[in-house]
């Protein structure tokens, strides 16, 4: 039994519908493994046992009249404390917001429920979604199931904890600086980040703000590329006060046959480094395509300037927080990327922080269409990148520091908590879609996962990519010691 437990949720789905397993025995099998596992990694924060056993009992019983609710009937899923689920938290893991239940689901939830999904729990945030390690007043830290001393990631590491330890059948995330990747990277599951814009933002906006962020998108994660694809179709698409004008249709991948695919692959960048045990795996997933016959190089690059594309993306993000100027204990939390993005010198050689204007978010944003741009042309050559999405696998926890005053040792030396976000803002700043799909073990034993970068709009081309290495290279495998 346990090992359904970490079957993909289009396989649970189906075998609920086959009446193989019943969907409440399925949440049963979750929260039982919630009981014994959950207190290792401290990844599902909250659960509504009653009202998702009712609904279980009715998506049996469903199936028994010949009544099929969709794509994810009776499967059980958990969501990111930052959605909206209705009289669960959403605290964002700040203690001003512990007592905060909404009353109506965030869209992209509903859209999961829609499609037949058992909503039983919330996962566990980093506080106010920022930085790449998952802690907060409220629940506290949540542990990576590879190796309980590091962390999954962040924004969405309780997301991505459940899924690796077989905690859940499905969640989502948020990415805006690789919230979602790097966790998926760092636990050794799928996450797609998808191309900006096309999926609603409904119900996932922090209380007192009141509108979507520049960047951010939200994302699906999972334990299998063919999930990635479903759970992208169901939230892709307009609001429903959108839809009376517009509707979505992504193209398909453009290659489904690994022999014609013409792959780009950057290891690393000049003022970016990467750790070798990073950079191996990715090698090695381009060394498969080459003996596939695709068409692999590892010099071709777009016509930028990464460093000036990480200050387009860190103006960007600087200005479209210039709401919450008021707020400080938010923005102490952004220490590292205030020093990284708004330390400027005043002429005399001192330090100051920057105040961003609107004329020049206008420059910001004038840039980022000349990267966009620069970004269409390359991929008229290429089909995909390949990357790491993250320069060092999952950090160990640090408890005597936040993520802002931490120093991450990539290749030795130490560096800016800052600096490793470059590999999710080099794509974010164009609006790229980018899946990030496990590329194997390192010799110490913890994931790598391989970033696949499209062209814009091409989310499934990138996750047709990871299906394919899915099934000929890695997939996913369960950390040791959780079945």
């Amino acid at each position: 039994m346990n090992s359904l437990s970490f079957r993909s949720a289009v396989d649970l789905s189906g075998l609920i519908k086959k009446k193989k397993i019943g969907s409440e025995e399925l949440l049963d099998l979750y929260l039982k493994r919630i009981d014994k596992y959950n207190p290792r990694i401290n990844a599902v924060i909250a659960t509504d046992i009653p009202n998702a056993r009712k609904r279980a009992k009715a998506a049996d019983s469903a199936l028994m009249k010949g009544d099929d609710w969709g794509p994810l009937h009776g499967l059980p899923i958990t969501i990111k404390d930052s959605f909206d689920l209705a009289g669960m938290p959403a605290t964002w893991g700040v203690p001003e917001l512990k007592d905060h239940r909404p009353i109506i689901n965030a869209l992209a939830v509903q859209r999961y429920l829609d499609a037949g999904a058992i909503a039983f729990g919330k996962t566990n945030v980093a506080a106010y979604l920022i930085g790449w390690a998952t802690r907060n007043e409220i629940y506290g830290t949540t542990s990576n199931p590879w190796d309980v001393a590091r962390s999954p990631g962040g924004s969405s590491g309780g997301a991505a904890a459940a899924l690796a330890a077989g905690l859940n059948g499905l969640d989502i995330g948020v990415d805006f600086g690789g919230g979602v990747r790097n966790v998926a990277h760092y636990c050794g599951i799928y996450g797609h980040k998808s191309t900006y814009g096309i999926t609603n933002w409904v119900g996932h906006v922090m209380p007192g703000i009141g509108n979507k962020p520049d960047l951010a998108v939200a994302g699906p994660l999972a334990r299998s590329a063919d999930d990635l694809m479903l759970a992208l179709s169901l939230i892709a698409g307009p609001a429903p006060d959108e839809a009376v004008a517009w509707s979505l249709h992504l193209p398909p991948p453009r290659v489904t046959d690994l022999s014609k695919l013409r792959v780009a692959v950057m290891l690393e960048d000049a003022h970016f480094p990467v750790d070798s045990e990073v950079q191996e795996r990715i090698q090695a997933v381009a060394d498969f395509l080459a003996k596939k016959n695709a068409r692999v190089n590892d010099g071709a690059r777009p016509a930028i300037d990464s460093a000036a594309a990480f200050q387009i993306f860190g103006g960007l993000l600087m200005a479209g927080l210039t709401s919450r100027k008021r707020d400080e204990k938010f923005w102490s939390g952004l220490a590292h990327l205030r020093t990284r993005f708004m330390t400027v010198d005043d002429g005399c050689g001192n330090p100051v922080e920057k105040v961003f204007t609107h004329a020049e978010w206008s420059e910001l944003n004038t840039a980022r269409e000349r990267l966009r741009l620069a970004w269409k042309e390359f991929f008229q050559e290429w089909d995909v990148l390949l990357c790491p999405a993250a320069p060092t696998v999952a950090v160990p926890h640090d408890p005597k520091h936040e993520w802002h005053e931490r120093k991450l040792l990539v290749k030795g030396r130490r560096t800016s908590p800052a600096d490793p976000t470059f590999w999710g803002a080099f794509f974010t700043v164009a609006y790229l879609p980018s899946t990030v799909a496990p590329a194997g073990l390192t010799k110490s034993g913890l994931p790598v996962g391989v970033q696949i970068v499209g062209p814009e709009y091409g989310d499934y081309t990138c996750i047709e990519v990871a299906r394919q290495l899915e099934r000929e290279f890695h997939g996913f495998v369960p950390p040791k010691g959780w079945a």
